[in-house]
């Protein structure tokens, strides 16, 4: 499919999917490189994309390859993409300018909340969003993932914020944006590997036929931007927030020591965590991403019932 000045490249699957207006989930790809090392990134990727199958829904893994937009990638192409070497990672303010120049890039969520806007897709399963660096009031960190949130259309599927970050004030900049912020089936907000961060969630729905709902009549009252649902992690894979909160400090510590700063942040965090649990953070990581899809899953069939029960097929 051909937009003003680029290319989308659809996969096979999810070129049907849209003919068909069957249900479609979107998958970041900064998971897969800044997110896991291979070969656990594409083994996670293809472990998301099995459970997306298994519920009836297509997966469409969203990256920029060689300068044109893919959304959906072959086997082949995923794996190749895994091994890439030093892709971009790619938000809503170096985007375009990787598809001018024919790079390759990954897509973090704000990147691909706009890739599933444009290929009419309304749900994306992710890890976690970015958000509210800590010392924010003094470096002014704070993720492109928030503003994101509050201006596409996308229902995103999270297991709330990573833990690294400031939530508090993450939550406090989510209502200011006016982003409705729904814990799945739980009054607290998650925090990524832990199922509670300490603080209640603005909302609460149990059903993701609600979620749906809420989807369609934002569209339908006129709103800008999406919601993001906080489903926390399954409790047999969680990392209880007490045994985190002095493992995340000492990263954070060593990171300020070695002047690690803007993008370069989260990847360090997350392998610094990763050592200091003994890989437990990464095993939290895939089942937490996995559990995402399901929910994900569920959310965009039901979003495709209800169109087509009101006789509306539009995404």
């Amino acid at each position: 499919m051909s937009q003003p000045g680029f290319d989308i490249v659809y996969s096979a699957e999810v070129a049907m999917a849209r003919a068909d207006k069957a249900p479609i989930v979107a998958l970041e790809s900064t998971i897969i490189t800044h997110g896991m090392p291979y070969p656990q990134n594409v083994e996670t990727a293809r472990k998301v994309e099995q459970v997306l199958h298994a519920k009836g829904v297509v997966p469409a893994t969203i990256a920029v390859i060689e300068g044109r937009l893919h959304v959906g990638l072959d086997p082949d192409d995923l794996t190749r993409f895994a091994q890439s070497r030093k892709p971009a990672k790619l938000s809503r303010a170096d985007m375009a300018a990787c598809l001018a120049t024919g790079g390759t890039g990954a897509t973090t969520v704000a990147a691909t909340m706009i890739a599933a806007r444009l290929a009419g897709i309304d749900v994306f399963a992710t890890g976690g969003i970015g958000g509210v660096h800590r010392g924010a009031e003094s470096s002014f960190d704070i993720s492109a993932d928030l503003q994101e949130l509050a201006q596409t259309p996308v229902t995103t599927v999270a297991a709330g914020a990573k833990a690294i970050l400031d939530i508090p004030k993450t939550l406090e900049v989510l209502e200011t944006l006016g982003v409705p912020v729904i814990a799945f089936g739980q009054d607290d907000f998650p925090a990524f590997w832990s199922r509670s961060s300490g603080l209640p969630a603005p909302l609460r729905m149990d059903d993701p036929a609600q979620i749906a709902r809420a989807h369609i009549l934002r569209g339908a009252l006129g709103l800008s931007g999406g919601q993001l649902v906080a489903n926390p992690i399954p409790p047999e894979a969680e990392i209880a927030r007490d045994d985190l909160i002095p493992i995340i400090e000492q990263a954070l510590t060593q990171a300020m020591s070695e002047g690690i700063a803007a993008k370069a942040v989260t990847p360090y965090l997350l392998q610094r965590i990763y050592e200091l649990t003994e890989g437990r953070s990464l095993t939290a990581n895939i089942e937490l991403v996995l559990n995402n899809a399901r929910l994900a899953a569920q959310i965009a069939r039901e979003i495709c019932i209800q169109r087509q029960n009101s006789g509306s097929g539009a995404r």
